[in-house]
């Protein structure tokens, strides 16, 4: 069936391209994403526009190029690039926020991979301010500049940089870090670290997309660790061993592993469809997590090792939760015009979403009219990038 989700794949694509891309203040050779759609003149004009956000919109492009590589796809992704950085006035870094930019960093550094595409300053300087962002007391990196909150949403993104870029090190140090401070006693990932006057103060939320990243950061490394790959050439190659490494490497399969299961008890249905937990809202920065969730579960379910017992059962359970959710979504959206609308909850309905001519802070909602999730791009992007993982997952089974 890997045509069938291709094919949904490029219509989630078509759909976001029809409704919420367009330039950016009408400059040639440039593309952005709407943050709502139908849209309101701030969102047309990119006054709200989310850096964030932007940087998943980036990274479902790449997705599609990835699966299916074309001119179009390619240009589109050099556009939003430059959109990006003329919206950002030419200075990624200047944002305070280093999960936003661990985001932007990690898709600029896939897109590398396709034709036409090279490191540029603007991407060098990016990754530098991430790592000079590190906290040289913790070890890792606060949500934001002057910040004392230490989280998985800046973290593990970085940690899956880090892995990808060379910095080995400091991509275990980031992980070990969230194994040793973050972990709930049901096996599921906790937000983050304040350091209070006190001591150290554990915010014990349970978000769907920090699953995700520590999955993704922990399968990076681990594949690091076996093929004896990752460590930057600047960097001394440590003492220890293959058999050594190779122990290590088993260290994060096997947390994989737990925390592939967790998520499977704690924030899957019985089918397997990917749910939100209670403290996480459905629109918004909420609209993005499960997608992410389901990116990294997809990156588990192809390329964990296939070599234990274990590890294929872990890849399975993976690869049960995307289609399982796919499935689901799919069943539950809406179609304008032939394109579809995604639900904000993978196991309910989709709503038509509206505009009132008003933006999306507007008297119509301080009066209580019902806010449509539907209408922000995250929860657009969240369907998309659930439909790139489905086809994903489906081509690799076929193989």
């Amino acid at each position: 069936m890997p045509e069938t989700w291709s094919h949904r794949a490029d219509l989630a694509e078509a759909a976001i391209q029809e409704r919420h891309a367009m330039k950016l203040w009408g400059i040639p050779r440039t593309n952005l994403a709407a943050v709502a759609w139908p849209p309101s003149w701030r969102e047309t004009m990119f006054v709200h526009w989310h850096y964030w956000w932007q940087a998943h919109y980036l990274d479902c492009l790449i997705d599609a190029a990835c699966r299916r590589s074309t001119k179009l796809r390619r240009r589109r992704i050099c556009h939003t690039l430059r959109g990006i950085s003329i919206r950002s006035r030419g200075k990624l870094t200047a944002n305070r926020y280093y999960d936003d930019k661990a985001w932007l960093a990690l898709a600029w550094n896939r897109a590398n991979a396709l034709e036409g595409f090279e490191q540029t300053k603007q991407q060098t300087e990016l990754e530098f301010d991430i790592l000079a962002g590190i906290d040289p007391t913790t070890g890792v990196l606060p949500w934001r500049r002057n910040e004392t909150f230490y989280n998985v949403p800046s973290n593990a993104p970085a940690a899956i940089l880090f892995a990808r870029t060379g910095r080995f090190d400091k991509a275990r140090e980031i992980v070990d870090w969230i194994y040793d401070n973050l972990m709930a006693d049901n096996g599921l990932v906790q937000d983050g670290e304040r350091k209070r006057m006190h001591g150290p103060e554990v915010v014990e939320k349970i978000y769907t997309y920090n699953q995700g990243t520590v999955l993704g950061a922990s399968l990076e490394i681990a594949l690091s660790l076996r093929h004896d790959v990752g460590l930057a050439s600047d960097e001394p190659i440590d003492s220890f061993d293959h058999s050594e490494r190779a122990d290590a490497s088993v260290f994060y399969i096997t947390h994989i592993r737990s925390l592939v299961r967790a998520i499977s008890r704690h924030l899957a249905s019985p089918r397997g469809v990917i749910v939100c937990p209670p403290e996480e809202t459905r629109d918004g920065d909420g609209g993005l997590f499960q997608g992410i969730l389901v990116r990294y579960l997809a990156d588990v379910a192809v390329r964990l090792p296939e070599d234990s017992r274990e590890n294929i059962e872990t890849k399975k359970l993976a690869e049960r939760m995307v289609l399982a959710s796919a499935e689901s979504m799919w069943e539950h959206r809406l179609e304008v015009d032939g394109l579809p609308i995604f639900p904000s909850e993978w196991t309910e309905d989709a709503r038509l979403p509206h505009n009132y001519g008003l933006g999306p802070s507007s008297i119509s909602e301080a009066v209580g009219l019902v806010r449509i999730d539907e209408r922000d791009l995250s929860v657009q992007l969240s369907g998309w990038m659930l439909l790139e993982a489905a086809a994903r997952v489906a081509a690799a089974r076929a193989e």
